[in-house]
């Protein structure tokens, strides 16, 4: 391959549009990599800040003690800030009412708030993924559109019309396909697999929220036996 047909050379001599469409999927790319990396370190430590909070919760200790051990909210995340937000209403509402189903409903709306926080906090960045994902190649595709036009534009202006007259055109416009592409397929990849990973976790802590919502029914019902008897 000789320096005028080297990538690096047709890059550089592409022209401006070819040029700011390659800066644009560079750009994307380099991006959705960073987001890659980052959502996939928060769905790691989720899980294991998931897995270590069950495994204290179901050891049989006590609700209010579990409870105060637990950080602030902003501090917390996942089925530990589901059930920080739980609790916390259940004591609140304690306090006030004795209607046991006044309590739950307030106790499901906390955890239900609390859920969807977890669910902004774990998509977040997602949507950008996707976008790069389904744009990408269609911006590739636009910088093919106008190689190839300019390709047309110097055999029209060609008195000889030869392979070397186009080939720079052409060479560019599949550049930027190929950039297209590469900006494309490792974010629906990932978008995918991260989408995927992300609904496990929600569906882990609705089935936390629903487990601790049935604790607290049994317990009002313990209470409420206990003060009729």
């Amino acid at each position: 391959m000789n320096d005028s047909m080297s990538i690096p050379h047709l890059i550089m001599s592409a022209s401006t549009v070819v040029q700011l469409v390659m800066l644009i999927l560079v750009i994307g790319s380099i991006l959705s990599w960073v987001v890659i990396f980052q959502r996939t370190f928060v769905m790691r430590r989720a899980r294991a800040a998931h897995q270590t909070f069950e495994e204290r919760f179901w050891s049989g200790v006590d609700l209010n003690e579990l409870y105060r051990e637990t950080p602030s909210e902003q501090e917390t995340q996942g089925a530990e800030h589901v059930f920080r937000a739980g609790f916390r209403e259940f004591n609140r509402l304690m306090a006030k009412t004795k209607s046991a189903d006044a309590i739950l409903d307030g106790v499901q709306r906390s955890m239900r708030v609390a859920w969807s926080r977890e669910e902004e906090r774990l998509t977040m960045h997602l949507v950008f993924l996707a976008t790069v994902a389904s744009a990408s190649p269609y911006i590739g595709l636009f910088g093919t559109v106008w190689g190839i036009m300019g390709s047309f534009q110097s055999l029209s202006m060609a008195q000889q019309a030869t392979l070397a007259t186009v080939a720079p055109w052409i060479a560019e416009a599949l550049i930027a396909t190929a950039m297209g592409l590469f900006a494309a397929i490792p974010a629906v990849i990932f978008y995918n697999r991260l989408s995927s990973e992300s609904d496990r976790l929600l569906g882990k802590y609705e089935d936390f929220a629903e487990e601790f919502h049935s604790i607290l029914h049994r317990n009002l019902q313990g209470r409420s036996e206990t003060g009729a008897a």
